[in-house]
């Protein structure tokens, strides 16, 4: 009876880890998510943009483009704010930004709040791009890494169709708004999921040398 008992314990124990690895990884893929709304914004919204804001053809191409710039250079400082910070607070930072640029964007009435908003967005998936899948392999285990790895091309590609799909039927500062739902749920899901096993090892073995 008590081996039973405890083979039953194990079977509950062995199915909540399971339901928290599945979990953030939903959580983590929204950053994905995101991404794929980011990089698809530009292309339905180009006209209605252009005529409400008067812009040329060469600034909406310095607004769509601006992007990569941000995400260069959010991919080359993502590594070292996902040490510093954990894998956890560079997705949480990441959202902030991400959720900064879409409010950025969608209270714009000139060019350069414009600019300013799509370099931000950009920035933060540089960020996400590098954070989430390393997040999902080390909280994966090794039977389903695979699987749950590629959730993060997936979100994306969901994010992209939905940016074009939305933009078809409502207004360019509306799918702004909506870009934030997805940065909100990162920033709230972050709470109930826990660190990167990997980065608390590496962060604690450091922390007792120095103490």
């Amino acid at each position: 009876m008590e081996e039973n008992g405890h083979k039953e314990h194990l079977i509950v124990k062995h199915r909540e880890e399971l339901f928290m690895v599945y979990f953030s990884t939903v959580v983590a893929v929204c950053g994905s998510y995101a991404f794929g709304t980011c990089v698809g914004y530009s292309s339905p919204t180009q006209f209605s943009i252009m005529d409400e804001l008067s812009l040329s053809f060469s600034q909406y191409s310095i607004f769509g483009s601006i992007l990569t710039t941000g995400a260069m250079l959010g991919a080359i400082t993502g590594g070292r704010i996902a040490d510093f910070l954990g894998r956890k607070g560079a997705m949480r930072l990441s959202s902030v930004i991400c959720g900064a640029g879409w409010l950025a964007i969608y209270l714009a009435k000139e060019p350069m709040v414009l600019y300013l908003g799509r370099f931000l967005a950009g920035y933060s998936i540089g960020i996400i791009s590098y954070v989430v899948p390393m997040f999902v392999g080390e909280i994966s285990p090794n039977k389903l890494r695979g699987a749950l790895s590629s959730t993060n091309q997936l979100s994306i590609v969901i994010g992209l169709s939905t940016a074009y799909v939305m933009g078809a039927f409502v207004g360019w500062r509306i799918l702004a708004l909506l870009g934030v739902i997805p940065c909100g749920l990162l920033f709230l899901g972050l709470f109930f999921i826990p660190e990167s096993p990997r980065w608390l090892v590496i962060f604690y073995s450091i922390y007792y040398m120095l103490i």
